[in-house]
């Protein structure tokens, strides 16, 4: 999944980002309200994590103007102010869920995936995707063949979350590249292409379907 850390503290920004992205997912950062907002706008991401005090446009401007434009996403927001009245305008807003400065990173990542979940896929959906003897708990992160649980890298997970969760459709390589590596990633496309083979190594060669010129599909093996 794709996130969005929108922070003017560079450093914590960094060290979100990075300890994000060793969770599993494909992390963008932007330093000011303005540019953070022109990113979740046009951007494809699953969660925004959202500073309330920020240069060009505090975050409670940027949280309000993405909900009046109809965006949905979830907004997790941070900031170094206590007390009731700033978390009922944050919530008032729009944003689902608020953590005060300093936090414990354990809890924020725990409240990043209780959105995820609650969002889900399609809405609150259950974390457990069965495609033919292929079971994925997107929760739990495991990947189960019949019986036995296959050992997944953090890439290779994400990769197969994002045709497990769209099972029969086909998803194209720029959709997956988009939310399993990040935004500045400008390295070679086909990297796609090398997980894909790796996935088809420890899951077999039936399970995903190449269709040529528009992307892969996850099918039951038959």
């Amino acid at each position: 999944m794709r996130l969005l850390i929108v922070e003017d503290e560079k450093r914590l920004a960094v060290s979100l980002a990075k300890g994000l992205t060793a969770e599993g997912y494909a992390v963008d950062v932007a330093h000011d309200g303005l540019e953070g907002l022109h990113r979740a706008s046009e951007g494809s991401y699953d969660l925004v994590i959202l500073d309330i005090m920020l240069p060009g446009m505090n975050g409670y401007r940027v949280c309000g103007a993405l909900r009046a434009s109809g965006h949905d996403v979830p907004i997790l927001m941070l900031t170094a102010k206590d007390g009731e009245y700033d978390e009922a305008e944050g919530l008032d807003t729009g944003a689902d869920d608020y953590l005060t400065k300093p936090f414990s990173y354990v809890v924020l990542v725990a409240r990043v995936k209780a959105l995820l979940r609650r969002r889900g896929p399609s809405g609150g959906a259950s974390p457990v995707h069965e495609v033919g003897n292929l079971r994925v708990d997107t929760a739990a992160r495991r990947v189960f063949l019949a019986d036995d649980e296959i050992t997944l890298t953090t890439k290779e997970f994400s990769v197969l979350e994002q045709l497990v969760v769209r099972p029969g459709d086909v998803v194209s390589k720029a959709d997956i590249l988009e939310h399993v590596w990040d935004f500045a990633y400008d390295g070679d496309p086909n990297i796609v292409e090398v997980y894909i083979s790796t996935l088809r190594r420890k899951l077999g060669p039936a399970l995903i379907k190449t269709v040529r010129g528009a992307g892969y599909r996850l099918e039951a093996r038959t």
